[in-house]
């Protein structure tokens, strides 16, 4: 036998350890491979896709172009069996057994977080109680896959998986709208009535989660001291109290809406799929000057105003995608309304602070702003000084209006105000949103509406900036406005949000909205109560603005004759219409006999005194406060304010005990200690009083309040 010097002396290769030697090694890489691409696909491209498909909404706010998404798209196909594959190879290096059991165990954890899927979707178990089994059947697949081969041969073929899935998406699902986009067949703009029909100036305002009854006070009309210029709109409107939206999720309202059709199909709210809408009816008489935020109605041959704002980028892209597989992948649930995370970008975050656009064009100071010395005492006395919080695509309506167009324009806006999620308080400062505070459950749902209520208060500075740019540029008589919101939200303890269970229990606060159409020329408001559903909106639009519609709608104008049923129709799934009793709900409404029951306030003489002038003793034990840092440097002309403390109290605090929130000595907010959750004994505060803060640190204490109100035990 020729040793090993003779063999290589002879020419032979010297083997590298762990390298393939022959074809056979490479091929059992390639089954290796394929295999954690058939997994990969099951783990991360199906659940990932699935989501995004039925979300094309998520694109369209985000405004990402066909590109983006292709590549998007690419690398969550690509990427992630490349990653768990290379570590694999370079183990080879270290020999071949080395190479089998890391790609036992990537199969393994694989097949363990497939099993966390599936568990979610089949058991009631969350958390470690779902990890536990998890482990047992995905340990327990991969050991079944290395000992029968025909198992391991099935799982090759689901390689195919991934091409599957993605062809779904690009041409079956709802975002393939988005991403295919093409131009629209529709029946053509809209033509005038007559020949000399005037063209008014129109503004259209949506509005997106504001239930009628937040504006309402106990006599049924508009709140006009916590809300003056929703008022002040109603004064000179017609008030269509009787409004309902057809839909509770905005990607069907907002197209019932525009195009006066009740939803039929899950379909992308985009051009190519509504065709026959608001901006191709009006297109042919008017110049059209759109700002939409997860809808993309209007054909770019119709609107070509550039916002200036541009999309959201890679990098948020990206997050927002990463973040949605880590709630695909966790073991617990994550929040159920993927429309929370919308947040309008404000002119700082699209880099227009600092720019005319965030100016104030009308020069009107907020009314009851005082300038003595002794300081402001309305409480939206820096609203026009944080023009930098404000809205990107509020900045670039208000600049539109201010400026009259010699052609007949329609002026869109759809803002995604108060929407979730609530981060401003009246005066126009922000805070941050934890996102991960419930908004269900006893207290968590009351603070939920006090949050929403301090944004619509921030909401109803806008709509008082918007009634002064047109009444600056001169247009406020002639044109045609209309202010409404797509759907409400319930606020109602058990069935917070929109869904069906919440139709059900609370119809007022999901269905009725608020709508005002002030008419060319109209000067006093009044109000009508006629059934009036949101596919009403384009018929009446139309029929204002002396456009005859070139298609057919479901929904009639409100000069037309009425409808004859008195109940509403409700879609939560296109094509499946609810009615909701019409007339009894109204009148519950409009009586003050809707609507979430408004809390006790607790200890409120406490609120605002001195905690040097009450007794304080020490508890001996300390409550863990979340946003403790936030407070060590705080700069209260930025217009960002640590106003949301919240954290875990010390199990000794009962369910219910008055929390005393202290900034800087004074006492802001007494709350509620909420019952104990998984996160323990928690409390949550929203102060509203941003005059307590000071520039640099400030402390933050809390009490529990005892002895009636007499004494503070310091937590």
């Amino acid at each position: 036998m020729p040793d090993a010097a003779a063999s290589a002396g002879d020419g032979a290769p010297t083997p590298v350890v762990g390298a393939p030697s022959a074809v056979g090694g490479w091929t059992a890489e390639l089954r290796r491979l394929v295999e954690i691409v058939a997994l990969c696909g099951l783990v991360v491209v199906a659940p990932l896709l699935d989501v995004m498909g039925r979300s094309p909404d998520f694109f369209l706010f985000h405004d990402a172009a066909t590109a983006e998404i292709v590549l998007l798209v690419a690398f969550y196909t690509i990427v992630p069996p490349l990653v768990c594959w290379v570590p694999g190879l370079l183990a080879r290096l270290a020999g071949d057994r080395a190479r089998e059991i890391t790609h036992l165990a990537t199969v393994a954890v694989l097949m363990i977080a497939l099993a966390v899927q599936i568990g979610k979707h089949l058991l009631p178990l969350r958390g470690l109680a779902l990890i536990v089994p998890a482990v047992l059947v995905g340990g327990g697949v991969t050991w079944a896959l290395r000992r029968w081969s025909p198992l391991s041969q099935l799982l090759r073929l689901a390689a195919v998986g991934p091409v599957v899935f993605v062809a779904l998406f690009v041409f079956a699902s709802p975002a393939s709208a988005v991403v295919l986009a093409t131009g629209p067949d529709s029946a053509g703009p809209g033509t005038a009535e007559a020949a000399t029909a005037d063209h008014p100036p129109v503004v259209v305002l949506i509005l997106d989660e504001l239930p009628l009854v937040s504006l309402l006070g106990p006599d049924g009309r508009i709140d006009a001291d916590r809300y003056p210029h929703f008022a002040e709109l109603a004064a000179g409107s017609t008030w269509y109290r009787n409004s309902t939206a057809v839909s509770g999720w905005t990607p069907y309202a907002l197209p019932a809406m525009l195009t006066g059709r009740y939803p039929q199909e899950s379909v992308a709210p985009h051009y190519s799929r509504h065709p026959d809408n608001l901006f191709t009816a009006l297109g042919g008489a008017y110049q059209i000057r759109a700002q939409e935020s997860i809808t993309e109605l209007c054909p770019p041959e119709v609107c070509v105003t550039d916002t200036g704002i541009g999309g959201s980028g890679w990098s948020v892209l990206f997050k927002e995608t990463g973040t949605l597989l880590g709630q695909i992948m966790s073991p617990v649930d994550s929040q159920d309304d993927p429309t929370a995370s919308f947040r309008e970008p404000t002119r700082r975050d699209t880099g227009l602070a600092g720019s005319a656009a965030g100016a104030d064009p009308v020069g009107v100071p907020e009314p009851g702003a005082s300038p003595a010395a002794s300081g402001p005492t309305d409480p939206k006395f820096r609203f026009h000084t944080l023009d930098d919080n404000q809205p990107a695509r509020f900045a670039e309506f208000i600049d539109d209006l201010s400026v009259p167009d010699d052609a007949p324009t329609l002026h869109f806006l759809h803002l995604l105000m108060p929407h979730a999620p609530w981060t401003y308080l009246p005066s126009g400062v922000r805070y941050a949103d934890p996102g991960d505070l419930p908004n269900e459950g006893a207290g968590w749902v009351d603070l939920a509406r006090q949050r929403h209520l301090a944004q619509l208060g921030y909401t109803d500075g806008l709509i008082g900036r918007t009634l002064a740019a047109l009444r600056a540029s001169g247009q406020y008589d002639d044109a045609l406005l209309v202010v409404t919101a797509d759907h409400g939200v319930s606020f109602t303890l058990g069935e917070q949000g929109r869904g069906m269970g919440a139709v059900r229990a609370a119809p007022a606060e999901v269905l009725w909205v608020p709508t005002f159409v002030k008419e060319p020329g109209q000067r006093a408001g009044r109000v009508d109560d006629q059934n009036w559903e949101h596919v009403d909106l384009l018929p009446t639009i139309a029929d204002h603005a002396g456009v005859r519609l070139p298609f057919p709608v479901d929904g009639r104008c409100a000069a037309c004759p009425p409808r004859d049923r008195v109940d509403k129709e409700f879609r939560d799934v296109p094509g499946e219409a609810v009615s909701v009793p019409g007339p009894d709900t109204f009148a519950a409404l409009i009586d003050g006999r809707a609507g979430p029951p408004v809390p006790a306030a607790v200890h409120p003489e406490l609120v605002g005194r001195s905690v040097g002038g009450l007794s304080v003793v020490d508890s001996g034990v300390r409550a863990e406060v979340a946003t403790i840092e936030d407070f060590a440097d705080v700069d209260p002309d930025s217009g960002d304010l640590p106003l949301l403390p919240y954290g875990r109290l010390p199990a000794s605090v009962r369910t219910g005990a008055p929390i005393a929130v202290a900034v800087n000595g004074r006492i802001a907010a007494v709350v509620p200690a909420l019952a104990p959750d998984a996160s323990g004994r928690r409390f949550a505060a929203l102060i509203d009083d941003e005059s307590l803060f000071r520039p640099g640190s400030n402390d933050l204490e809390l009490f529990e309040v005892a002895a009636g109100g007499t004494e503070l035990r310091r937590l």
